[in-house]
């Protein structure tokens, strides 16, 4: 499948198969595909939890106002982002680059940053959301469906998973076997609404 197809296929599935199973291969395809997903200075904000335990999927269901995709997907994969993660090891980040670059890219970075809480967080949130489109699609081409979902209590979601104080949950991500179409697609706006040439009037 290429990626226009996948594009205009991808829908926001709410019913899955329960009873079907992925194999731990395209599990491990999926995710590594998703960990091909640019992030900001390369920082990799992004940690995918893959939540297995029937039973911690039960309560993460609850948690999410029963929703079934919770436990009926095939997989659910918990998107989270560590906030600190331009401070931990950053030179990893810059791997194969000559020293003077690296060291230019580590004061930049740094002072990017530093004392700037608002946008380590908007990265991070925007390098999820990137991860998880990269998700979504490689679902797609592999015969899977998908829904990105953020109606679930985070707090609650949190403490189930142990969630580090500095790291967020930004979505969930369900992919697996749809047991029911996706709803017809909503009123979409027009290009000359959503497209803005140049500047605003």
């Amino acid at each position: 499948m290429n990626v226009s197809k996948a594009i205009e296929q991808r829908r926001a599935v709410k019913a899955y198969d329960p009873d079907h199973r992925m194999s731990e291969p395209e599990i491990e395809r999926l995710l590594s595909l998703a960990m091909l997903a640019p992030t900001a200075w390369n920082i990799q904000h992004w940690r995918f939890v893959v939540v297995r335990d029937p039973e911690l999927r039960q309560q993460i269901r609850a948690a999410a106002w029963g929703q079934a995709q919770v436990t009926d997907a095939s997989l659910l994969v918990i998107m989270t982002a560590d906030l600190q993660a331009w401070k931990k090891e950053p030179a990893r980040y810059f791997e194969g680059a000559d020293d003077k670059t690296k060291d230019w890219l580590l004061t930049a970075m740094n002072q990017f940053y530093e004392g700037r809480e608002w946008l380590q967080r908007d990265d991070a949130v925007k390098s999820c959301a990137i991860a998880a489109m990269t998700l979504m699609l490689a679902a797609q081409e592999l015969g899977y469906d998908s829904c990105p979902m953020d109606g679930f209590d985070f707090d609650a979601v949190g403490k189930l998973i142990n969630l580090p104080k500095d790291h967020i949950i930004t979505m969930f991500v369900a992919i697996g076997k749809a047991a029911a179409p996706a709803r017809p697609r909503g009123g979409k706006l027009g290009m000359s609404e959503a497209v803005v040439r140049d500047r605003f009037a």
